[in-house]
């Protein structure tokens, strides 16, 4: 009797566990998308206007993106630099955005997976997220091995791609809780 007692009890157990798992995951799911957005733990000061470019030099990091190591994006440039704790730019590439932009702000990576479909239907790798909008979750990555560019222009996509050199370079510095800054 007291072992069947004791499977009952980890039945109930399993069952209020899995009950509250469900809850918890249809609660985010239905967070208004300005409040869901993840920031960073830290929040470099970052200028929501049009960050100041380098007109000698328009691959430069634009001045007021923010300071330590990060992710800076900028939605106007389509154009990415990693930045090492000291502000020197590790690299700097351009990616080919999705239909739906994040808002200017300091956000920090939240998941990653290595390889899956994307919203727009094409098999991706190195996937770096970081924001949702509206309910579409955006996020860097670069087309899988084999993978033919031809998304559908009215879907509405986060999807920031890039090459597979610059997906790989973005996947080996962008980790969990990393600072994603996003500018002009």
């Amino acid at each position: 009797m007291a072992g069947s007692s004791s499977g009952f009890v980890v039945g109930l157990t399993t069952a209020a566990l899995a009950t509250v798992g469900f809850l918890a995951f249809q609660a985010s799911a239905s967070v208004p998308a300005d409040l869901a957005r993840q920031r960073a733990d830290r929040s470099p000061e970052v200028s929501t206007s049009k960050a100041p470019r380098d007109q000698k030099d328009p691959d430069a990091l634009p001045a007021g993106s923010g300071t330590g190591r990060r992710v800076v994006y900028s939605v106007d440039d389509d154009r990415v630099w990693l930045v090492d704790e000291g502000g020197k730019v590790k690299r700097t590439f351009r990616v080919a955005p999705g239909s739906v932009d994040p808002l200017p702000g300091a956000y920090a990576v939240t998941s990653r997976s290595n390889a899956v479909i994307g919203t727009d239907g094409m098999p991706v790798e190195h996937v770096v997220r970081f924001a949702t909008v509206d309910g579409v979750t955006i996020g860097f990555s670069a087309p899988a091995k084999g993978a033919t560019p031809n998304p559908d222009p009215s879907m509405r996509t986060g999807g920031i791609r890039e090459s597979r050199p610059d997906g790989d370079a973005m996947w080996d510095f962008a980790t969990i809780g990393r600072s994603i800054v996003v500018i002009r």
